[in-house]
């Protein structure tokens, strides 16, 4: 009896708690004083302090953890978190409802009288949120749609994201998916905050609630004030949801979970437009910043019969407001030396808050661009910028232009390493001919080197590729595969165990595909599909280095500019060098031989990937698929001929059985491929 009636009377409390912040972090109608409210969470911590036995994750007295972490772990989503295409105007707006109609059965179909659900496009941070037997166990950033960070422990930070849902009927496993912002008002109080703490202000509130979101230290996340509207559904694994999104955003909010006030359905493309027109004149009213509308197909049978294409469904589209534009003065241009040694003219202005982000530097791309606007120095210039678009100077206001406005030139020298700067007559970009010789290439290719895609190196990242650059320690890419903890260590902000965990990357990263280092190698024009091709198609590296134009051109993905580009990396007696020492130094492929264009046992076989594979990563089976020949998709569609299928799959698996695509696990589909 004793032990019952502490957990009778915390279980009161914490029920008592989450309905108080429900009606004030969701619904905004708070119920009780703020004394009040206190009064029952000093009680709930004293108990739980008495009996810490009882205390349970889900517990209001739960929301802050307690030690910064080491970093963020790797989530991979079940489904993917698409980007969504922009719409500018009316007739793009009618393009897309035209596209869906058209696809859907035209006028006369079942799409005569069409539904969407609408919402505002808060600018704020993708969050991704895991409830299991209706408790939050996970919450990971989109990241690059695939594979974002777990933050969960900042998650649980956030009042208007239940700990636990409410209600009841929820699914075993549900992923619900949205947006983590910051109101006006909160915005405006932090940086008062910020001010009278000497601290710098921060320049708009979606950088400052990002920035929030993923500290390493949650009591940090726990002092900003970032709310979350939930959008959307991921995953579910139990009980079905209702048929359509509007249905299903009803039900989420019942479920306790904190939707968009201001979401409507209509009906058509009249009503996408009403809508857009009436939360547009509304903006400036709304306690949130808004970059535009987002119109998806609300019946889910709809959109999936709509599918997707690349990373964006057909059936959602971002109608974005128009680009807000200011005028500022160009005080300087400086030069910025990329990968490929390209010299790219940058504008330095002064600061000017366009959409919400204070913009000081654009880029003006290259000479041409510079000379098309006649961009001078002193100039007063017009920037724009829609939504998360990168600012652009739109023109210059010659009326206001200084008698003594200087034209920009381009420097005869580089200006990282002083070596000879060309640009042919028929080339737009100008570039330092000093190739790895030069630092800010050196850098540059270091960064592409040890990227996801390409060595994938965790841990190396920019601000630690500038230091072994400027100390020295590495010149090339083989250099890295000589690196020692003990030298790691001696860099700012590089503890052993950090170095230690860089040692180790470094170490596995040896072990790749041809595909990846060809990648890797930073060739001009060779992306990553081109690289696959041509390792796929040509078996060798000592084949691709050999190869002439002709024999390069044969490769699918290959035209006369990326085959010459190929030619002249090999024929080049240091890149051969830096080739011939990064393979020196340890890194390895498994070579295959060549294969004429069009074969393989996967050819013209598509393929979908869900869930956690055994023995293997979603980006090995790809490569293996690939390699084989086949086509790997984001989405389950009737043109899919196996869905390959790891543990805790997501939706494509119900998808897959619906539309009867075959089902295949690791093992199958190493058989598929065969020896």
């Amino acid at each position: 009896m004793a032990r019952r009636a502490p957990a009778e009377r915390i279980a009161r409390l914490r029920d008592e708690i989450r309905g108080h912040d429900h009606r004030y972090y969701v619904l905004d109608q708070p119920s009780v004083p703020d004394a009040d409210y206190d009064a029952l969470m000093s009680e709930l911590r004293a108990l739980e302090a008495a009996h810490p036995e009882l205390v349970a994750p889900d517990s209001p007295t739960q929301r802050v953890g307690g030690a910064p972490a080491a970093g963020f772990a790797e989530v991979r989503h079940a489904a993917p978190m698409l980007s969504l295409d922009n719409a500018f105007d009316e007739d793009e707006v009618r393009a897309f409802d035209r596209r869906a109609r058209e696809k859907l059965g035209g006028d006369a179909g079942p799409a005569a009288r069409l539904a969407y659900f609408c919402e505002p496009k808060i600018d704020g941070l993708a969050l991704s949120v895991l409830y299991e037997d209706g408790v939050l166990v996970r919450a990971a950033t989109r990241g690059d749609g695939t594979t974002g960070e777990d933050v969960t422990a900042n998650a649980r930070t956030l009042r208007s994201l239940p700990l636990r849902l409410q209600g009841q009927g929820w699914p075993r496993r549900l992923e619900v998916r949205g947006e983590v912002f910051m109101s006006k008002r909160g915005f405006a109080e932090l940086n008062r905050s910020q001010t009278k703490a000497g601290d710098k202000v921060f320049a708009n509130p979606r950088n400052a609630a990002a920035g929030g979101l993923r500290q390493l230290d949650p009591r940090i996340t726990a002092a900003r004030p970032l709310e979350m509207f939930v959008y959307a559904v991921g995953m579910v694994v139990g009980d079905a949801l209702p048929d359509s999104h509007g249905a299903t955003i009803a039900q989420l909010a019942r479920w306790g979970l904190r939707t968009c006030p201001d979401a409507e359905r209509v009906e058509d493309v009249e009503g996408l437009l009403a809508y857009y027109d009436r939360i547009g004149k509304g903006r400036a009213r709304l306690p949130y910043e808004i970059d535009g509308v987002v119109y998806k197909v609300d019946a889910y049978a709809a959109q999936r019969e709509l599918g997707t294409v690349s990373r964006a469904p057909r059936w959602a589209i971002a109608h974005k407001f128009p680009a807000e534009e200011r005028s500022t003065v160009l005080r300087e241009v400086e030069f910025q030396v990329g990968r490929t040694g390209a010299l790219t003219p940058v504008a330095r202005l002064e600061p000017v808050l366009v959409g919400g982000v204070t913009v000081s530097n654009v880029t003006l791309h290259n000479m041409d661009e510079v000379e098309r606007k006649d961009v001078r120095l002193g100039d007063t210039v017009v920037v724009r910028r829609a939504g998360d678009v990168i600012p652009e100077i739109v023109r210059v206001l010659v009326d206001k232009r200084p008698p003594r406005a200087r034209k920009v030139k381009l420097p005869t020298r580089c200006p990282a390493c002083g070596a000879r700067v060309e640009r042919s007559e028929d080339q737009a970009v100008a570039r330092c001919v000093a190739g790895l010789r030069c630092p800010a290439q050196r850098k540059e290719a270091l960064r592409h080197f040890a990227s996801r895609r390409a060595l994938d190196v965790e841990g190396l990242g920019e601000k630690l590729i500038d230091q072994l650059v400027d100390a020295g320690l590495v010149a090339t890419p083989a250099d890295l595969f000589h690196l020692t903890a003990q030298q790691l260590a001696g860099l700012d902000r590089m503890g052993e165990k950090s170095a230690a965990n860089l040692v180790a990357a470094i170490e596995h990263s040896r072990r790749t595909t041809l595909g990846r280092f060809l990648f890797a190698l930073g060739i001009r024009d060779v992306g990553e599909v081109t690289a696959e091709a041509l390792a796929r198609h040509l078996g060798g590296l000592e084949a691709i280095a050999a190869a002439d134009q002709d024999a390069l051109e044969a490769v699918p993905d290959v035209g006369p500019v990326v085959a010459a580009r190929v030619v002249e990396f090999f024929a080049d007696e240091a890149n051969r060098a830096v080739v011939d020492a990064i393979r020196k130094a340890g890194v390895r492929w498994e070579e295959g031989a060549p294969r004429a264009p069009g074969t393989g046992p996967l050819v013209g076989k598509s393929f979908v990937i869900t869930g956690t594979l055994p023995g293997m990563s979603r980006d090995e089976a790809k490569d293996l698929i690939v390699a084989a020949g086949g086509k790997v998709t984001g989405s389950v569609s009737k043109k899919t001929d196996y869905l390959v299928l790891g543990a805790e799959p997501g939706s494509k698996l119900a998808e897959a059985e619906r539309l009867g695509v075959a089902i295949i696990d690791a093992a199958a589909l190493r058989a598929l491929v065969g020896p």
